[in-house]
């Protein structure tokens, strides 16, 4: 059993079988984002930046209520317990959540050039797709998650660069075209995803989608 304040276990297919379930429409950032692209370094959360619409974030906030999600908050707040709805997910920049299934980070945006908030739809068109079984979800492109590590630059992103780097300057000439469509959309709701092979990571053809 976890100390209190410590995360549970992150069990990343059971978050994404509960987004993929609810066909809540995101892109995948941060650390587990760079795992996908095939980094070594851990993660202790799943970070994704939403599509923005009203009934998009019903159904994230229908995922999250799923996974038993609780708003993290302070310590001087005590044992306040705030649940996930549109309002806040669409009000607040980044929410902290607590799963049953680890942690869930969601934003609006990451930084982008020049420390330009870059949301859901300026990542998609860059993105990149994962297939586990039937599910698919799509991943933030490698030299976004750069450059919004750069920006953050805290020292764990500093730690994380050089890989990244790496990773990028061995993929840049084998890039393919952006997905025409996000594919999640037509995800099937029963997919249920698995530690992903990196064999998986693909651009999609045009025809995936809508």
């Amino acid at each position: 059993m976890n100390p209190p304040n410590q995360p549970p276990e992150l069990r990343s297919a059971e978050l994404l079988d509960a987004l993929q379930r609810h066909r809540v429409q995101f892109v995948v950032v941060g650390g587990f984002a760079a795992q996908l692209h095939g980094a070594t370094r851990q993660t202790k959360d799943l970070d994704l930046c939403p599509a923005r619409s009203k009934d998009n974030l019903d159904r994230l906030a229908a995922a999250l209520h799923d996974l038993a999600a609780r708003l993290r908050l302070p310590p001087e707040l005590g044992d306040v317990e705030v649940r996930a709805n549109a309002k806040l997910l669409r009000e607040i920049t980044v929410t902290h959540w607590r799963t049953r299934a680890g942690d869930i980070d969601v934003l609006h945006a990451i930084s982008g050039r020049e420390g330009k908030p870059v949301g859901y739809r300026e990542l998609r068109p860059r993105s990149i797709t994962v297939q586990i079984d039937t599910a698919i979800i799509l991943v933030a492109a490698l030299e976004d998650i750069i450059t919004a590590k750069e920006h953050a630059n805290r020292i764990k992103d500093r730690q994380a660069l050089p890989e990244l780097r790496a990773l990028q300057a061995r993929t840049t000439s084998n890039r393919l075209p952006p997905p025409a469509h996000d594919p999640t959309v037509a995800a099937s709701p029963s997919a249920t995803p698995r530690p992903p092979d990196r064999s998986t990571l693909s651009r999609p053809p045009p025809t995936l989608g809508h």
